[in-house]
């Protein structure tokens, strides 16, 4: 997997020279699940030795590392506070998956699910306030989507000088489907910066689909500054 991921950031160097590549890693701590679980949350909070363990691949290769949690039918507010030993370190930085936040208590993978501005503004007001306890350079938040429904009343979202929001499309198919969806979800309802999520084997699920090279990524408006590969 490392040895992909410096292949990735050389093809990225090589598409753009004028701006660094920062290689990451990206794991999710807290993953949805199709049952209820002993306390019916419908989410598995992955044990902190794995945590550990991405951690130390990460610093083999000087990279930054992303935690994300999915909650299900737990909240925001139950979960973040749980990482807070990870998230105060200046290498760790949060992302948060509105697709598995079962607001109408639905079974995860049944619907879509969401956030809305003040979940997203819960986070990075609790981001914030680990940049000043702790002295931290600014905190990097990922909110991924691909529907309008994902993501709920953007022009409440607050920017906050602590925390680099990054508004993530990780829709999979088709090349027009996934440019389209940016335009729409990302270009059309702004916050701070973009990211684009690429797709190793869903991204060639559909006949004429394939990956996108960083070239094409780079046309897209706005440019993203993060690029996910899963």
């Amino acid at each position: 997997m490392l040895a992909k991921l410096k292949e990735e950031v050389t093809k990225w160097e090589a598409a753009d020279s004028a701006t660094e590549v920062i290689p990451a890693l990206h794991y999710i701590a807290v993953t949805a699940q199709g049952s209820p679980g002993r306390d019916g949350k419908y989410r598995l909070r992955m044990p902190f030795h794995q945590i550990d363990s991405v951690l130390s691949m990460s610093k083999e290769i000087d990279a930054l590392t992303f935690i994300d949690i999915q909650v299900g039918l737990s909240t925001l507010q139950q979960e973040v506070p749980l990482l807070e030993k990870y998230l105060m370190r200046p290498d760790v930085h949060f992302g948060i998956d509105p697709e598995f936040s079962m607001k109408t208590g639905a079974r995860p993978g049944t619907v879509i699910g969401t956030f809305n501005a003040d979940d997203i503004n819960y986070v990075t007001g609790y981001l914030a306030d680990l940049v000043k306890k702790y002295n931290l350079p600014p905190k990097i938040l990922i909110v991924h989507r691909f529907t309008q429904g994902m993501m709920t009343g953007y022009k409440q979202i607050k920017t906050r000088p602590e925390v680099q929001v990054v508004i993530d499309m990780d829709g999979w198919g088709l090349q027009a489907r996934k440019i389209n969806t940016y335009r729409q979800y990302v270009y059309k309802e702004p916050v701070q910066y973009a990211g684009f999520k690429i797709f190793y084997k869903n991204d060639f699920r559909e006949k004429g689909s394939r990956t996108m090279t960083p070239e094409e990524v780079l046309k897209l408006k706005p440019q993203p500054i993060y690029i996910q590969y899963q």
